[in-house]
């Protein structure tokens, strides 16, 4: 067994010490950044003083290439029946659920970070997405997802003749 040690409070050897923050730099900054305003609207939330029940949203690169839109997210432990992808109109939107782990009473627990619950990404795609050709693939956690553009969107090269 690992030999796991806990602090609970900062040692204090003389009075001139200074005391180590009850909070992590880091998970402040990363709890401001994540700050959405519009949250608190949503019909699940339960107002400002309840937290919300899930911090899980895995975070996407859009991309834009001549051809097509490229949605690339990362969802670790994900499968494919855990994620589900529609469109309406033109909004194209990703939910997923990523369940909790169940904590045992006789386990110790030293760190419980990591996020779960549902999310829903969504995306305006422009009018010239053919979404009857999207296709996504879920591959080591990460899904790729691809929106080609109609033929007629695409940039056409136009030749110059000599007159």
């Amino acid at each position: 067994m690992a030999s796991i040690s806990v602090r609970k409070d900062a040692p204090t050897t003389s009075t001139t010490a200074q005391r180590v923050p009850e909070w992590e730099g880091s998970r402040l900054m990363r709890s401001l950044l994540g700050w959405d305003p519009f949250r608190e609207m949503a019909p699940d939330y339960g107002g400002p003083l309840l937290a919300p029940e899930s911090d899980y949203a895995p975070a996407f690169d859009v991309k834009e290439t001549n051809e097509g839109f490229q949605f690339t997210a990362d969802v670790p432990g994900l499968l494919e029946k855990d994620l589900q992808i529609t469109v309406n109109g033109n909004r194209l939107s990703v939910s997923g659920q990523r369940d909790r782990e169940e904590k045992k009473q006789t386990d110790t627990y030293y760190a419980y970070e990591r996020s779960y619950g549902a999310f829903t990404r969504s995306f305006v795609l422009p009018a010239g997405a053919d979404v009857a050709s999207a296709k996504a693939e879920l591959k080591d956690g990460v899904l790729n997802l691809y929106v080609p553009k109609r033929p007629e969107q695409q940039p056409k090269t136009i030749e110059v003749k000599k007159a």
